[in-house]
């Protein structure tokens, strides 16, 4: 009996000993990690709407300068008349110190050919011309920027937007001014000046995938007062059509830029060197709107992505012990997405 006693009290030590050791201590589970990867950054497409103007267009010069400087470069471009002239520049590579300069060398009589047998309208073939050598003959398609020019066909009164073709004359289209340019022909159809229908082309910035559309608005206000010269009254008269038009354009942009140039004549080209100051003062001007409305944007886009990829991503996984017998037994943790048990 002692001897039995004996086996007995060292089986039972021997038993204990090894639930107390690490030879059938059940192995904790390794904690399950849904690695998410970091988003992506939001990326936000700035585009830019050049409004029509005539002389008033050198504007565009002074705003676009002032956007690099403060590190926005606009990625897609539209253009409306004069808006046409600076945007098929820049849309073709140029920064705006290369349109600066071109625009203080630029020679009015290079653009401008009266023509006597059509009631003393100018032909708008120098312009084309210069358009078309300034971008290097370039199409569409091999421009640096995505670019459209807007015109108006005269024969429906509808807003044609120029993708494709030949530049120099969708902007000739885009800027012959009614009474004062001819008519356009391109294929079956004649097109005039697209502030006709669109002063500021927020919408084909759009289409052509902006996300963020900056407007410039140099279009003439109506001062009450009478214009002083036919190009004048012409200017004034198509500002007066489009006004309605323009203005329900206009609100669809994130930010409008105005520079004050209402009181630069629709041909003083001699006042381009103020116009483009007035343009620089403008864009600063608009600097902080312009932070502030984009930083809304990407953080709604960023929370929008981060909803999205929590929607997406898999189920957490919870594990149960297997328990002390479990353990002993050499049971592995059980483990499924939550909710599934």
């Amino acid at each position: 009996m002692t001897t039995l006693r004996c086996l007995l009290l060292a089986f039972t030590l021997t038993l204990l000993a090894g639930c107390g050791g690490d030879s059938v201590k059940p192995t904790p589970p390794a904690p399950v990690v849904n690695i998410v990867p970091p988003p992506p950054p939001v990326k936000i497409r700035i585009g830019i709407a050049l409004g029509g103007g005539a002389a008033k267009g050198f504007a565009h010069i002074g705003v676009i300068k002032m956007l690099e400087a403060n590190g926005f470069k606009p990625e897609v471009v539209s253009g409306t008349s004069a808006g046409s002239v600076v945007g098929a520049f820049y849309a073709s590579g140029m920064d705006a110190f290369q349109m600066q300069q071109h625009a203080v060398a630029l020679d009015e009589a290079s653009i401008r050919d009266v023509t006597l047998f059509n009631g003393g309208l100018v032909r708008g073939q120098k312009l084309q011309d210069y358009v078309n050598r300034m971008v290097g003959n370039r199409a569409f398609d091999k421009m640096k920027k995505p670019f459209a020019a807007v015109s108006t066909q005269l024969e429906t009164g509808q807003r044609t937007v120029f993708v494709n073709g030949n530049i120099g004359q969708a902007v000739r289209a885009s800027c012959s001014i009614p009474g004062v340019f001819e008519p356009v022909k391109i294929g079956k159809f004649f097109y005039v000046d697209g502030g006709v229908v669109s002063p500021v082309p927020v919408d084909a910035a759009r289409q052509l995938g902006a996300d963020f559309v900056i407007a410039v608005d140099i279009s003439t206000r109506i001062t009450g007062k009478t214009p002083e010269n036919l190009l004048g009254v012409v200017n004034q008269s198509i500002t007066i059509m489009g006004q309605k038009l323009g203005e329900q354009e206009i609100a669809r942009a994130d930010v409008v830029i105005r520079p004050k140039v209402n009181d630069i004549g629709p041909a003083d080209f001699e006042q381009r060197a103020r116009a483009i100051l007035e343009g620089e003062k403008a864009a600063l001007a608009a600097m902080p709107q312009i932070r502030a409305k984009l930083a809304q944007m990407q953080q709604a886009r960023a929370a929008a992505q981060a909803a999205q990829r929590a929607a997406n991503a898999p189920p957490p996984v919870k594990c149960e012990e297997p328990g002390f017998f479990g353990g002993l037994l050499g049971k592995e943790p059980e483990c499924a997405p939550a909710g599934k048990r």
